[in-house]
Parts: structure tokens; sequence; C-alpha cells
């Protein structure tokens, strides 16, 4: 689907409207292709641009058209997923794509609330026509979403620790390799985000006003945050479970043992009841109380077994 939206320049009111006009913003999520074929033909821009944006694989980069001028900007997003009953933490491609002087187009596989914000007029001084701007903003408010995704990962990285530390469960073992892969997926994105920044903020690509210029600037800065959040998240997170991969091969280590020390144990008074049943003349077969006396020598084997077993440390 697509909706589009424009700000009055007289006014200042955003609203939805329905038809194309210069200065207005598109706003293009999951797409068919026929809707896709729609807006390339009313703009005459090339389908690729699009589709590329839909490419859950996509990297982010920056596109030139030489023909018409047309610039793809993509950047990646921080989304949760739902996969198996529990949310994963990944990224997915946002294109941004200046239609020569006159539109603004985004592109996006799913509603991102990076857009959202956009959408339900929740960001300051943002206007359709001002693109540049608006390319901004929609980087900066993407930086404050990757430092607010990675609290949130550190947040539950901490919750999986506790309970960790009280039952070694498989679920949180899981939960934990998930929040890292989550970690390798945002620094990634993070740092392929602050190419595309970077190389916007030289001025090749659009022209640069001051004052857009500083909000720029103020995303690189919140990405910068983000990547060295990410760095130190990620570093703490890879000390945790190499700790934990210690604690439980050592704690298993440590149950082998006991069950070991427990199985010799138990093998001295089947090893005494072994010999008195043979079928052979042994001591005490004669005896009245020799049943007794055999389950006191085992006993007593068995106590002498135990107390050396302990001396070594083989039954903690």
């Amino acid at each position: 689907m697509f909706k589009i939206y424009n700000t009055d320049i007289q006014t200042s009111e955003f609203k939805e409207i329905k038809k194309v006009k210069k200065g207005s913003w598109i706003n293009m999520v999951s797409p068919s292709n026929e809707e896709i074929k729609q807006v390339c033909q009313k703009l005459q821009i090339n389908e690729d641009f699009i589709t590329d944006s839909l490419d859950s694989e996509e990297k982010p980069r920056i596109e030139i058209e030489q023909d018409d001028g047309t610039i793809l900007f993509v950047i990646d997003v921080p989304v949760i997923e739902k996969e198996n009953e529990t949310y994963e933490y990944t990224t997915m491609p946002l294109g941004i794509i200046f239609v020569r002087d006159d539109y603004i187009i985004t592109v996006s596989l799913k509603k991102y609330m990076v857009i959202e914000k956009f959408t339900k007029s929740k960001i300051k001084n943002f206007a359709t026509y001002m693109k540049s701007r608006f390319l901004f903003q929609i980087m900066l408010e993407n930086s404050s979403e990757y430092l607010s995704y990675l609290k949130r990962i550190n947040k539950e990285t901490q919750i999986a620790e506790s309970t960790l530390k009280n039952s070694m469960k498989n679920r949180e073992l899981l939960k934990m390799l998930s929040l890292e892969k989550s970690l390798v997926y945002f620094t990634t994105s993070i740092r392929a985000n602050e190419v595309v920044m970077e190389k916007t903020l030289r001025g090749k690509f659009i022209k640069l006003y001051e004052d857009d210029e500083d909000i720029l600037e103020d995303a690189i800065i919140e990405n910068k945050q983000a990547i060295e959040m990410g760095k130190i998240y990620s570093d703490i997170l890879n000390g945790t479970m190499d700790a934990y991969a210690s604690i439980i091969s050592n704690n298993l280590n440590g149950v082998m043992k006991f069950l070991t020390s427990i199985t010799i144990v138990l093998a001295v008074p089947t090893m005494v009841s072994s010999f008195w049943g043979m079928n052979v003349k042994l001591p005490f077969e004669a005896e009245r109380f020799g049943f007794i006396i055999m389950i006191a020598i085992s006993g007593i084997l068995t106590l002498i077994v135990t107390w050396w077993l302990k001396k070594k440390d083989m039954l903690n």
C-alpha cells in the first residue's frame, strides 16, 4: 500500500492527500507490483529504486540516477520480529528516494516506528517539501531508535543473566545467544548507516542548508554513540556467555565426579555380597549371625571408602 502526505507551505498543515503534487511525500509500505508501476509511471522514475528498497538483504548505500537526478538513500532501521513465540531484534532496509526537486518517497517492507512518528506528526519542524531536512530527521530518529533498542537489549540481557544465576536453563542461554546475534546485526547496520551519513555530509549528493546540516551532525553523533554502546554491550554479553559456558562445563564436571564417586561407594557392598554368594566354602557361612556379620563388614568398608573419597574432595 502507499499513502500520500503533504505539508501546506502557507499554513504548515500536515495531512494525507489523494493525489500527488509537488512537495508531497509518498510513503510506500510493502507495495504491490501494480502500486509500484503506478507510482513509477506517475513520477517517471526507475522501478529498481523501489524494488531494491524492498530487498531484505539490501545494504545501506547511496545511488544516483544520472538521467534525471533521482537519488536513492538506503539505511537500515531496527525492528522486532516474532519467531517461535519469541521476539528477536533485527534490521530492515528503508529506502528514501529524492525524485528530482519535486517529491520524496519512502519505501519499506513493513511499518517502521521511525516513519510512523512522521505520519503521526510527532516530529517538530517537519515539512514534506523540505526534503533534505526530512532525510536528516529520519536519520536522527533512526539513530535514536537504535540507542533505545540497544538499551532494551541490555535490559533483557540483565534479566536473562539474573535468571541464569539461579537456574541453568536452556531457555535463558538461547535467549542470550539470540541477543548476541541481534547485537551483531545492529552494530553492522549502524556502521553501514554511518558511511551513508558521512557521504551525505560532504554535500556531494544533495544541497546542505546550515540548519539542516546541524540535524545531520546530531544524527552522526547519535549514531557514533550507538556504535560505542553496541560494542560495549556486545563485549559484555560475549564475556558473560564465555563465563557461563565455563560455569556450565565446571558444573557438569562436578556432577560427573559426584556420580562416579557414588558408583564406587555402591560397588563396595555389591562386591562383598557377590563374593559370599559363590558356591564355595567361605568364612562365616556356618555362623548363626553370618548375614549380620557380612552386612557389618560391607557397612564398614563402605564408610572407609566414603571417608577416603571425601578426603580426596570427590564427594563435593
